[in-house]
C-alpha cells in the first residue's frame, strides 16, 4: 500500500508539472480556425517553446482575449512587431508584399479591408483562418506578447485529425 501511494503521488506531481509548465490540453471552441482546427477538437499547447525561441509568422498561438482576459483565443500570427500591415479586399499585405496564405481556403476568405498600420513593439497581429467569421486583430487590435501563453502543437482528438498543427 505504501509503494502504491508513493507511485500515485509521484504521478500526480509529474502531471501537475507537465500541465502547468510544459504542455496543456485544451479544447477548441468555435470555428474561426477552420479548416485546420474545428469546434471541439482537442489539442496540446506547448507552454514553454517561446521561452527558447521567438514567435514566428504563421504560428498558431493561444492567448488571453484582450477584451476579456478570463477567456482564451486561438489564432494564427500574421504580423510581427514592427511590421507594416494593411488588408485590401481580404488580401493581407506585410511590408508592402501580399502574404501567401495557403492555410486559408478560398471559401473561407472575406473581402474586408483595413487601413495600413504598424504592429507596435512587443505585440502581434493575429487572424483566424476562417476569415468570414473570425473575431481577431482586425476587431480587437494587436495582442501583447505578455498575453500569449502557448503555441498549438498537436491535435489528439478526434483520432482522424491526429497530428501536428500547421
Amino acid at each position: 500500500m505504501r509503494q502504491w501511494t508513493r507511485d500515485l503521488l509521484v504521478s500526480v506531481l509529474v502531471s501537475v508539472v507537465i500541465i502547468t509548465c510544459l504542455y496543456q490540453p485544451v479544447r477548441v471552441e468555435g470555428t474561426s480556425m477552420q479548416p485546420e482546427l474545428r469546434n471541439s477538437d482537442r489539442l496540446f499547447i506547448n507552454k514553454f517553446v517561446y521561452r527558447f525561441e521567438g514567435i514566428s509568422r504563421g504560428d498558431v498561438v493561444v492567448f488571453h482575449y484582450p477584451l476579456n482576459p478570463k477567456e482564451s483565443f486561438i489564432k494564427r500570427v500574421i504580423g510581427l512587431p514592427g511590421d507594416h500591415i494593411r488588408i485590401d479586399q481580404g488580401t493581407v499585405y506585410i511590408n508592402g508584399k501580399a502574404l501567401k496564405e495557403p492555410y486559408v481556403p478560398r471559401r473561407y476568405r472575406d473581402h474586408r479591408s483595413m487601413a495600413a498600420g504598424v504592429v507596435p513593439p512587443h505585440e502581434y497581429f493575429v487572424m483566424g483562418d476562417h476569415r468570414n467569421i473570425s473575431e481577431d486583430s482586425r476587431d480587437f487590435g494587436p495582442v501583447p506578447r505578455s498575453d500569449i501563453y502557448g503555441k498549438a502543437s498537436f491535435i489528439y482528438w478526434p483520432a482522424g485529425q491526429m497530428g501536428t498543427v500547421h
